[in-house]
């Protein structure tokens, strides 16, 4: 058998509105639920995730998202507003969304997912929708319900924008205290120099 690794896609964003998003988790912790809180420094937008795949074909990921986001331009994505998949009255997944900057990060969703599809990888059945996760339900408890005026009050919460100027391909290694997250590849966007 071939060995394989986790992978995934995504842009990272910056510090400070990694602390901004883990001050938002901390709110939500009042709940009192069961949520695997997403670690600040695992804090990004997901484009694309791969699943396994061959290390022998991660080189050739690479070299086609490159040349697929080698075109797009640097831009400030905004995150806001806090909500929940599938919803906040049976919420699995908090999110906080994205503002300013969607319509280019849903562009260069739209460029990855072409340049992995035409690789042989199955393409999304979902229609993107640009997340920053905070955390999974880990277990539906009556606690859950008092989540819903806490995302409700923070629905169009802005926490700033962060300089989108590279794409990365990372690694994703499930281990107990959470998965450990390596950048496989930085792929820069016009403009910006590897």
């Amino acid at each position: 058998m071939k060995p394989t690794l986790r992978a995934f896609i995504a842009v990272e964003i910056d510090e400070g509105l990694r602390t901004a998003a883990a001050r938002v988790a901390d709110e939500l912790r009042a709940a009192g639920a069961e949520i695997g809180w997403v670690a600040p420094h695992n804090m990004h937008v997901t484009l694309k995730f791969l699943g396994d795949v061959a290390e022998e074909r991660v080189p050739s990921v690479c070299d086609a998202v490159a040349q697929a986001v080698a075109a797009a331009t640097p831009f400030d994505l905004e995150l806001r507003g806090v909500g929940a998949f599938p919803n906040a009255a049976r919420p699995r997944t908090l999110w906080i969304g994205t503002g300013s900057g969607r319509s280019q990060l849903q562009a260069l969703a739209s460029r990855v997912e072409a340049a992995v599809v035409a690789l042989g990888f199955a393409p999304e059945d979902r229609p993107f929708q640009g997340h920053l996760t905070l955390g999974r339900v880990r277990r539906p408890t009556r606690a859950l319900a008092n989540l819903a005026p806490l995302l409700k009050q923070r629905a169009d919460l802005s926490l700033g924008s962060s300089r989108i100027d590279e794409v990365v391909v990372f690694s994703s290694q499930l281990q107990r205290g959470g998965p450990i997250y390596e950048a496989i590849r930085r792929l820069p966007l016009a403009g910006r120099s590897a």
